[in-house]
């Protein structure tokens, strides 16, 4: 074999680099999707942004709060909760049962309090204020969710849905791309038809050829002249000597 194959250029660092990088923003970009938009969305929970320190420094101002809503009955002391500080009204607090009383009426209400607060709330919460429980919270995501403001904000975390999957779709076709070219150059480089390396075009390498000129020569056997005996014609007596002649065979 001629052994004339293609070099293979060397990854470069920066190439590594980059690949490193894309592969981790697109896992980001997947994550986002999934805790911001995807889980409130398939749970039904709602999402709110804390504004102020009464829950710090766990649930510190800029947090966001993903609060699933929960039959009123499986709520204990220690949760979190989010209700609304007059039944009807869009305002809300974010604050944890301290104890669970009856009223004078029987009806079963909360004692709430704010982790960073002294005392707890003045007035009791009552089923029909209760938003839902603390699903899950993520670190100063909402410091934008403020800045987008209420109105915008559900159209805001659909778009952004759609941007971050879209860039995981062009991320993963772009990969795929980049992996087959790399696979077809490979086979290019391996493949011998193409090297010249197998027979078609240059044979098995550069003494492949052969010509008439190479073959070796060998004589015709029936290709010479022997002297024949043969028969006489006269009447002679044998003392008489015979003549000879020349016969060439024919050829085969």
């Amino acid at each position: 074999m001629s052994g004339r194959r293609k070099a293979e250029a060397p990854a470069s660092p920066l190439g590594f680099l980059g690949a490193g990088l894309s592969y981790v923003a697109l896992c980001l970009a997947a994550l986002a999707a999934l805790v911001l938009v995807a889980v409130p969305l398939l749970t039904g929970s709602q999402t709110y942004s804390v504004l102020t320190s009464s829950m710090a420094p766990k649930y510190a101002p800029g947090t966001f709060l993903v609060v699933k809503p929960v039959p009123f009955e499986e709520l204990r002391v220690g949760d979190v909760i989010t209700y609304q500080i007059e039944s009807g009204s869009p305002a809300v607090i974010t604050h944890r049962i301290t104890a669970i009383s009856p009223s004078q009426s029987g009806e079963i209400t909360f004692i709430t309090k704010g982790d960073n607060n002294d005392v707890e709330d003045d007035l009791p919460v009552r089923e029909v204020q209760v938003r839902g429980k603390l699903f899950y919270a993520v670190p100063y995501v909402g410091f934008v969710a403020n800045a987008l403001g209420n109105s915008d904000r559900g159209a805001a975390l659909q778009w952004g849905a759609v941007a971050l999957m879209g860039y995981g779709v062009i991320s993963l076709v772009r990969g795929s791309l980049a992996k087959r070219r790399e696979n077809g150059s490979q086979d290019d480089s391996q493949d011998p038809s193409r090297n010249g390396d197998g027979p078609g075009e240059g044979g098995y390498g550069d003494d492949a050829e052969s010509t008439d000129d190479d073959q070796p020569e060998y004589a015709d056997p029936l290709e010479y002249d022997d002297p024949i005996l043969t028969d006489c014609d006269c009447d002679t007596p044998a003392r008489h000597r015979h003549s000879m002649s020349y016969r060439t065979p024919a050829g085969v």
